[in-house]
């Protein structure tokens, strides 16, 4: 008995060795690729999670409106939109490395501009730019994975990659507000604008631009490469989950953007320092969801589940979320921080489902499945902030500043009502949500 029990223990530690060696492997190709790449998306998180805390400063400053405001954050989602499918184009015929090291010192020129603008049009041009710099910094990270990582590992590494972009949210709340007193909202721009530079040298220098042995599909025509667009948006499974998707990741860039600053203003009534705790609470729950959607959805993938079942459990958890805060607004910080906690790690489910939506796709057009679900997300982006804005201007400003707390209600009761006819809409494909994707 002992000599038959020998050979299977020696089996199972080669087994065990072999894992480890596999994990540790792993690990060294998420910090050589997917690290620099991910500090790409650090800078997009921070680009935009830094509205909702000087948003207020630059409607003070510079005279603005909701609706104005709301169209200044607009402006760089504009940009991040219009640049989504040259990117995923770019990225699938010269790879991230050569394409994230350009984006990334373009964002550094945006972020200089700010800081240096002196009215709201130059403030807008720097937006621009800077929506340009950090156009892919999702999807050059899936690029990479779908490479670089077997495809049931792909969510959990974009995962863990997203989370360190959440970082960048952040910083942009709770130390960005310690810091504006001692250089102004300038400053930050300022400092933004030099980690750029350095993040585009680490890629340059880190990155490689394929794993060995891969083999580039032929070069084509760039007719040829623009036209494998439509086959994409035509795919059943795109045009069934995408939509619920996009409205998922929306309500992220909407609210950590640039109103959930607002809304903790003028509906929760917090001033300037509890507001701040409560953005990076907020931040938290992104980065911490972000890091735990993914490594569920790889999970649950792994054994035998649908990639998207994940995203689509987040999705009835963020209508549920947005009814407690139009119906029952909490107060009081613990009962705050516990909702916008819960609403943040919901609505970072997003890029857990853009990795099940590229499963059904050829690695050869990761780059551009990414940036068709992402540019359709950012013209929604667009679109939801400056509707928000508007609906808040149909009232009154208040006596301090700020908008009405009805407003805020009525503009979360039209995101409310858009997702759940998105999420409808996908539960029609709920055959094919019960099926592992091939």
């Amino acid at each position: 008995m002992p000599s038959a029990i020998r050979p299977c223990a020696t089996a199972s530690r080669t087994i065990a060795r072999s894992a480890s060696g596999c994990a540790r492997a792993e690990m060294r190709t998420f910090f050589r690729i997917t690290f620099p790449l991910a500090l790409v998306n650090f800078l997009n998180q921070a680009s935009r999670a830094v509205m909702a805390v000087i948003g207020p400063l630059l409607a003070l400053e510079f005279g603005l409106s909701a609706s104005d405001l709301g169209l200044l954050a607009a402006v760089l989602f504009a940009a991040y939109g219009l640049a989504q499918l040259p990117v995923g184009l770019a990225l699938d015929i010269f790879g991230a490395r050569r394409v994230q090291t350009v984006l990334s010192l373009t964002a550094g020129l945006g972020f200089l501009i700010c800081a240096l603008a002196e009215d709201v049009l130059f403030l807008g041009v720097g937006r621009f730019v800077t929506g340009i710099g950090i156009a892919a910094g999702l999807m050059a990270m899936l690029k990479a994975n779908t490479q670089w990582f077997p495809r049931a590992k792909v969510a959990a590494m974009t995962g863990s990659g997203v989370f360190v972009g959440a970082l960048g949210g952040m910083v942009a709340t709770l130390p960005m507000q310690a810091l504006i007193p001692l250089t102004g909202w300038r400053g930050g721009f300022l400092i933004f604008a030099v980690l750029s530079c350095l993040i585009a040298a680490w890629i340059w220098i880190s990155v490689a631009d394929a794993p060995p042995g891969y083999v580039r599909p032929p070069r084509r025509s760039l007719v040829a490469e623009i036209t494998a667009f439509g086959p994409i948006f035509a795919h059943p499974y795109f045009r069934r989950f995408v939509p619920a998707i996009l409205m998922l990741t929306t309500m992220n860039f909407v609210y950590q953007g640039l109103w959930a600053g607002p809304w903790l203003r003028d509906v929760a009534g917090l001033d300037d320092q509890a507001r701040g705790l409560l953005l990076f609470t907020y931040a938290c729950g992104a980065a911490a969801g972000s890091l735990l959607t993914g490594q569920a959805a790889s999970f649950l993938q792994g054994r035998g589940h649908s990639p998207m079942l994940v995203p689509s459990v987040a999705m009835g958890a963020l209508l549920a979320i947005q009814a407690v805060l139009i119906v029952a607004p909490p107060s009081g910080m613990p009962a705050l921080g516990l909702v916008w906690l819960c609403f943040a790690m919901a609505a970072s489910a997003g890029p857990a489902g853009y990795a099940a939506v590229g499963q059904r796709f050829g690695p050869e057009l990761a780059g551009r499945v990414a940036t068709a679900i992402n540019g359709s997300m950012l013209v929604l982006v667009f679109l939801a902030q400056i509707a928000i804005g508007a609906i808040l201007d149909l009232w009154p400003r208040t006596a301090e500043g700020g908008w009405n707390a009805a407003g805020y209600g009525w503009a979360m009761g039209l995101t409310l009502g858009l997702q759940a006819l998105v999420v409808l809409w996908a539960w029609r494909g709920r055959r094919l949500l019960g099926a592992t994707a091939t």
